[in-house]
């Protein structure tokens, strides 16, 4: 289920001075037939440990071509080799396509969407903008951009490129953190106040049928309140939030020696790739561990309940999911749950990545 495939690095640039955009040419060009928002899970040795990182696709569909936008993060392994390091003609490891921060196109719709991006945030929500002003041209699109300062602004070329390109459809509004600029109201961070301002003068939120947020998860939650203060429902909004901004997962509940013989015991049964194998597995760590610590290739990506590529369906038992800033509702009330932050709670566990 977690199988990766070669891509060729064929091109590499540089969007901001710490940020890289590759373009990658896959062996399997079906296997990475992408939806725009989506993300590729790598995977690297580093000192003889495998390291696996999600980065967000940044090209649009129509544009017969794969690229990712890798900003460096401060004492990131993977992001600071793939800045400093990589070079064309080297190969990549990665899983096909993942994630659900999308809506369905349809080229005969007229809709208004509006999309907030934070800092590298804007690595999926500038593929969701491409393909959807390609594939709906009667639909418009405003985004919201929020960045230190004009230097780290990833993007900013083809953001005005785009602008030109689809005249009267783009409007871009770049919130800055530190440079001042001609009106006050596109100077600070972009909060819940400052969403509502924006609603009253800049955007009409009433007309908007969908939007994106995407950035550290302070930013989402104050600007998805705001949304909803001003009538959009859940369904309306959809979030993609940075892991580097999770914390990490919650202490479990101490177990003493003699209890843990027995009661912090689990049997858990997994069906992975058609195959099923029951094992014995601690109640204080997840499922996704157990599986892995018992040679199954079950698949994940960050581990911090962000992405959903550690995804399966609770058959039978009871588990305990502490972060979850992937699944939507509908799916947590069908019995899906993340592999990586579920910790099984009764006695017996079934579960299933296939489904």
């Amino acid at each position: 289920m977690a199988q990766f495939h070669n891509l060729k690095v064929t091109d590499i640039h540089r969007t901001i001075r710490d940020a890289v955009v590759l373009t990658l040419e896959p062996d399997d060009r079906t296997a990475f037939d992408f939806i725009q928002g989506q993300y590729l899970t790598f995977r690297r040795e580093f000192d003889g440990e495998e390291l696996r990182r999600s980065y967000s696709i940044c090209s649009g569909r129509a544009e017969d071509k794969l690229q990712v936008g890798i900003k460096r993060v401060e004492g990131g392994a993977f992001s600071t080799w793939a800045n400093e390091e990589l070079k064309v003609g080297e190969t990549l490891e990665a899983m096909a396509p993942m994630g659900g921060f999308h809506t369905p196109l349809d080229p005969g719709a007229e809709k208004q969407y509006l999309g907030f991006a934070g800092g590298s945030g804007i690595t999926p929500v500038l593929s969701i903008i491409k393909t959807t002003l390609e594939v709906e041209p009667k639909s418009t699109f405003t985004l919201v951009y929020a960045n230190k300062g004009v230097a780290t602004i990833m993007f900013r070329e083809e953001l005005e490129d785009l602008k030109n390109q689809y005249l009267g459809r783009l409007s871009v509004i770049h919130v800055l953190e530190q440079d001042a600029q001609e009106i006050d109201l596109f100077t600070g961070m972009v909060t819940e106040e400052k969403c509502a301002q924006l609603f009253r003068t800049w955007v009409d939120v009433e007309s908007i049928d969908t939007a994106f947020i995407c950035g550290p998860e302070p930013m989402m939650l104050g600007i998805a309140k705001a949304l909803r203060d001003h009538g959009l429902d859940d369904a309306q909004i959809k979030f993609e939030l940075f892991a580097s901004a999770q914390p990490g997962r919650l202490p479990k509940k101490a177990v003493s020696q003699e209890a843990g013989k027995t009661a912090n015991q689990a049997e858990v049964a997994i069906t992975l790739d058609g195959s099923t194998q029951t094992i014995s597995a601690a109640k204080d760590i997840t499922v996704l561990d157990a599986a892995r610590a018992n040679q199954m290739d079950a698949p994940y990506a960050c581990k911090a309940g962000v992405c959903s590529t550690c995804r399966c369906r609770v058959i039978e038992g009871e588990v305990e999911m502490v972060a979850n800033h992937a699944l939507e509702d509908y799916e947590v009330e069908k019995g899906y749950v993340l592999s990586c932050q579920s910790y099984p709670v009764t006695d017996r566990v079934v579960v299933d990545y296939d489904q």
